[in-house]
This record gives structure tokens, C-alpha cells and sequence, in this order.
């Protein structure tokens, strides 16, 4: 399941030797990518029209004067590619290399061919700027030569989109570990997508057997969540065995990357303008009424969000006025909005606001790190966001995954899995279920940048059963809604002048004392004045709260949920252990401190 398999190994090793043997001494390493990705996209389309190629020169020469636009000629399968794009340039990049002389020209000759919606798949990648550097380096040749050599297989029949999929991603992430980049913003191990995929489709499985379903992902990376669902949810021989239609949405804002789907996208027959290009939360790229019945993403988290904050709408007094971030029962009146370095639920509202308001609803399945969970005090963003989702029944679980599991980070992560039609059982409660122990996870020979672990199709069946079952034990527990929820009160105290008398307002009541302020979180299934009795007036008598100034917050600590006590060693275990260590320096210590 991991992207070591072992047979793309030769491919991906290929394209890095021809990173390495022919752009070394003109690139720095972490430059490779924008050479080598776009000469992937570009061969692999290429490939794809080498067999049609006399049949298309020959229909643009015959209408290119009686026909403004051609593009329903050159892509039908009679007259033209039989793909959704198509090139009219005399050339393929075999044919370049019997003309070295003219190499550049006729490259550039080549690239223009290429029909407009592989225009915008090169003008991402930038790749134009690169031709110049290649020509004068005197390396354009070998770099063509070594993309069309036999040693290589890139062609789609042979090397499908999915497969290509892990040839690009293990590659950005060495060109990336070069720049010291995190490829983990991009790339989601496909084990997680396979445990995600089949988290928000098997719930539902017997109700998505025919019609038509929209699939997106608003942080859409090389479109391996789209590619992976889609191929799960029609598969003849799969679980769910799907009759029906499904299209495919996403959003990049990395352009080559965006670039890489794009090109994907191409090649599967799919609708390529259904991957948009920039910023989903400044710059969303569909129509504003447009909802998605599945999304699934892995948005970037600890990364700030300052770019969209600005470039969002604001209204007079400066706030955003984006409804996709106005939330009913809010204690903000304004848009609500997590802290500007983490963006991360901020996706998460975003997806909320495309969910479909039918007999199936919608279905998430989100990628977050622990900030997601506890970050922000009660009438902040982050608690408002959680708040919402739980106080309208939509979180339906969270999947606790193994440290290690991203090739950037080691840190906590978890799959929140987000629904607005909960099952009869399911209403008013959460299911969490902790997959970090090595119950859940295989350790891997060899790492793969920070990914020293993964799951296998066990793992991923251990934790779809639990689930799906809505098992209550030692790993995966079933908490009320409220049981996240905790009211934060503001704990007064008196004022007093300097001779210890109580300050009264104009209306005879105690002024509180600004320095004096306190707050208490108190669970919502407690009652707040048995509470204060009980944990506060005993040690300030002269203490108050006040109803008006409290405010819900919502929180998720799987810590507290499943911890487990670890007791102590017996002072005999350890006193044993002491006179061992004592034994083994025959008595070292004692000499020095006699000497």
C-alpha cells in the first residue's frame, strides 16, 4: 500500500537518473521537479496521440480554413485524437530528435500543437521559462532523447493515472526533501484515502447503487482522493459495486501541482475543468449554489491562511462577509474564522457549506492534526467551529491515526468523519476510535521520509469493522454529544477600597474586581451552581457568576477518553535496581566519595 512498489521502483528511479545525469550541473536538485514533472505530463500525452497523429494533421489541414473552432473535430475518435485534447504541430517528441539543429523552434513549434486546454496545463508548470535554460545548458536533446527511450514505460495503458499517482508523489517528495519542503501538504499516504473512502461510502452503500454523485476535494493534490474513490465506488469487484454516474471536483492552488491533476484528469476522461485552480477559500473555483454529496480532503494544517483573509470580501467594518463562514447561533455576529497561521477548519467550514440538503445529505472525511481538536477557548473560532458541527449532530466520528504516518510530520493526526444524515443510532453521539497502538499499524522496512509506519488491508478492515458495527470497547468508545461541551463561566470577586470595605454599583451590588477574574470550565451535564458551590464558594466566599457572561465551548481530548494508568514501580523494583547498578561499579561510587 505504501509508494515503495516495487513495480514503479524502475520508473521512478529512471526519471530521478535522468534527473541526476543530465540536469546536475544546470539545476539544483530541488529544481529537478520543474523540469522532470512537466516532461512526464507532456510524454505521456504524447504517447496517447502518436497513433492518431497522420489522422488529425489531416482533418486541421482540410477544415483549419472553413472552421473557426475545431475542437469537437480533432477529439472525436472518426476524425480526430478520440481524447479530450489533441495536437496539431507536425511534430511528436520522437520526431524532434531528426532535427537537432532546430531543436528549440521546433519544441516550441511542438508545445504550441497542443490544444488549449493543455495549454493551461503548461503555462502552470511554468515550463516555458525552462526551454531557454535547457537550450543554452546544450541539454534539450538528451533531456527529449531520454523521454523517449525504450527503457522507459510511461505510457497510460501501461502505467495508468492511479499508478502514475505514486510515481509522482514519491517523486515530488524527494525533490521536495531537497527544497526542505513539506510534501505531506500535497500528498496523502493511500492507505489513509482507502480508509477514508471506505469510511464515508460503506455507511451508505446500499443507497448509492445507482444515480449520479459529485466526488470533491478542495485541496485536491494530485487527485489521488478523487481517482481512489471513484475506483472504489464503482469497482465490479469491490463492496460497494456502484452502477452510478460519478463526477470528479477538486481545487489546487499550487500550480504545478494543479498542473499534474490537470493532466491526470485528461488522460482518465475526465472533465478537466472540474479541477479548479487557486486558493478554495479566497477564490473558490465552482459556482457558489454548487454541493457535493462526498468530499474527502487532507487540508493544510499549521500554515497560515493570511493571503485569503485578505483577499476575502469584507463588509463596512471590515469583517468578512463570506456566508460559507457565517455560522447561525454563533456568538461571533460576524463570520467566524480560526486563527490566521492555522487554516485548517477553516476548510472544514467550507465543506459544511456544500453539504446537499437531501434524502442521502452528504458525507466528509477530513485529514486534521490535534489543533483541530482543542485549539481555542470557548466564544473563539475553533471552539465555535467544533461547537457547530456538534451542536447540529453532523461530526459523526473521529479515527485517531498512528504518529509517523505522513512523510512530513510525525505528529498526531485524525480523520473526522462528518455527516448531516445520521443514522437512527448514530443521533447525538460521536463514536472515537484510537488506531494508534501496533494493533493498528505495520512498522515499514524502510521509511519513507517521515513515514515509518503503515496500515495494511487488515489494519484498514479492523478499523472499518469497529466503525461500521459502532463498537463500544477498549478502542473505540460512544460519547453523547454533550459530553464534549462545557460551559465557561467568569468567576467574580469583589472590589474593595483600601480599608477593606466592598464597592457597590448604583444599584447596590458589588463591583467585580478586573484583577480578580477567574474562569472555570464546567461540563454541561453538571449543574453550574452545584458546580460553584462545590469546587468554588468554599474557597471564595465572595465570589459570583454571572449567566450573560457565559459562553458553550466544545472540546475533543482522546487523552483523557483513553488513557491509560501506568502505576508506578514498587520501591523494592527499584531499590533492587539501584544496588545492581551499585554491584556493576564494584563499588566505584563509594570510593570516590571516601577519596
Amino acid at each position: 500500500m505504501s509508494l515503495n512498489t516495487k513495480s514503479l521502483q524502475p520508473v521512478i528511479n529512471f526519471l530521478w537518473t535522468v534527473a541526476d545525469d543530465i540536469l546536475v550541473n544546470t539545476y539544483q536538485k530541488g529544481k529537478y521537479k520543474d523540469v522532470i514533472l512537466p516532461m512526464v505530463v507532456i510524454r505521456r500525452l504524447d504517447l496517447l496521440l502518436e497513433p492518431t497523429k497522420d489522422q488529425v494533421l489531416k482533418t486541421f489541414s482540410e477544415y483549419k480554413s472553413k472552421l473557426q473552432n475545431l475542437d469537437s473535430l480533432l477529439t472525436n475518435g472518426k476524425h480526430g485524437s478520440g481524447f479530450a485534447f489533441y495536437n496539431t504541430s507536425k511534430f511528436t517528441l520522437k520526431k524532434l530528435l531528426d532535427d537537432p539543429k532546430n531543436l528549440r523552434s521546433n519544441f516550441e513549434d511542438f508545445l504550441n500543437g497542443f490544444s488549449e486546454n493543455v495549454q493551461d496545463i503548461i503555462k502552470q508548470f511554468k515550463f516555458r521559462n525552462e526551454i531557454e535554460t535547457l537550450d543554452e545548458a546544450d541539454i534539450l536533446f538528451s533531456l527529449i532523447e531520454k523521454f523517449c527511450s525504450p527503457k522507459v514505460e510511461l505510457h497510460p495503458d501501461k502505467l495508468p493515472p492511479l499508478a502514475m499517482g505514486y510515481v509522482y508523489e514519491d517523486l515530488v517528495r524527494r525533490f521536495n526533501e531537497e527544497n526542505n519542503e513539506e510534501a505531506g501538504e500535497h500528498f496523502t499516504p493511500r492507505e489513509i484515502i482507502d480508509l477514508m473512502t471506505q469510511l464515508i461510502f460503506l455507511p451508505v452503500k446500499d443507497k448509492i447503487k445507482q444515480g449520479t454523485f459529485l466526488i470533491y476535494d478542495p485541496c485536491v493534490g494530485s487527485g489521488g482522493m478523487l481517482t481512489i474513490a471513484k475506483n472504489f465506488l464503482l469497482n465490479p469487484e469491490g463492496l460497494v459495486k456502484s452502477n452510478a454516474t460519478v463526477h470528479l471536483y477538486g481545487q489546487e492552488s499550487t500550480p504545478f501541482i494543479y498542473a499534474t491533476c490537470k493532466s491526470d484528469m485528461l488522460i482518465k476522461g475526465e472533465d478537466p475543468d472540474k479541477i479548479a485552480n487557486g486558493s478554495t477559500l479566497s477564490a473558490y473555483g465552482f459556482e457558489k449554489d454548487l454541493k457535493f454529496d462526498f468530499m474527502l480532503t487532507n487540508p493544510p494544517y499549521g500554515k497560515t491562511w493570511a493571503p485569503d483573509k485578505k483577499a476575502l470580501g469584507v463588509g463596512p467594518k471590515g469583517a468578512i462577509i463570506d456566508k460559507r463562514f457565517i455560522l447561525k447561533n454563533s456568538y461571533k455576529e460576524e463570520a467566524v474564522t480560526s486563527r490566521v497561521n492555522d487554516g485548517q477548519l477553516m476548510f472544514v467550514l467550507h465543506m459544511l457549506s456544500k453539504m446537499k440538503d437531501t434524502e442521502l445529505g452528504s458525507r466528509i472525511a477530513s485529514v486534521h492534526n490535534g489543533s483541530a481538536l482543542f485549539t481555542g477557548d470557548a466564544g473563539q473560532g475553533e471552539s465555535e467551529i467544533r461547537k457547530y458541527m456538534i451542536e447540529n449532530d453532523l461530526l459523526e466520528g473521529i479515527i485517531a491515526l498512528p504518529n509517523d504516518m505522513f512523510y512530513n510530520t510525525g505528529i498526531p493526526t485524525y480523520i473526522f468523519i462528518i455527516t448531516n444524515r445520521k443514522s437512527n443510532q448514530r443521533k447525538g453521539k460521536v463514536q472515537l476510535i484510537n488506531a494508534t497502538t501496533e494493533k493498528f499499524y505495520s512498522k515499514m522496512r524502510k521509511s519513507l521520509g517521515k513515514k515509518r509506519v503503515e496500515f495494511l488491508p487488515a489494519h484498514v478492515a479492523l478499523i472499518e469493522s469497529m466503525y461500521l458495527n459502532f463498537e463500544n470497547n477498549e478502542y473505540s468508545k460512544i460519547f453523547d454529544n454533550t459530553d464534549f461541551g462545557y460551559a465557561q463561566i467568569t468567576v467574580n470577586r469583589a472590589l474593595k477600597d483600601e480599608k477593606g470595605k466592598i464597592i457597590k454599583d448604583n444599584k447596590g451590588l458589588p463591583k467585580a474586581d478586573p484583577k480578580l477574574k477567574d474562569t472555570e470550565n464546567i461540563p454541561l451535564k453538571e449543574d453550574i451552581q452545584e458546580f460553584f458551590k462545590r469546587e468554588v464558594l468554599p474557597f471564595a466566599t465572595d465570589a459570583w457568576w454571572d449567566k450573560k457572561d457565559t459562553k458553550v465551548g466544545y472540546e475533543i481530548n482522546f487523552a483523557k477518553y483513553f488513557y491509560k494508568h501506568n502505576p508506578p514501580r514498587s520501591l523494592s523494583e527499584i531499590a533492587k535496581d539501584i544496588f545492581s547498578i551499585e554491584h556493576e561499579t564494584d563499588g566505584l561510587l563509594k570510593e570516590i566519595i571516601e577519596v
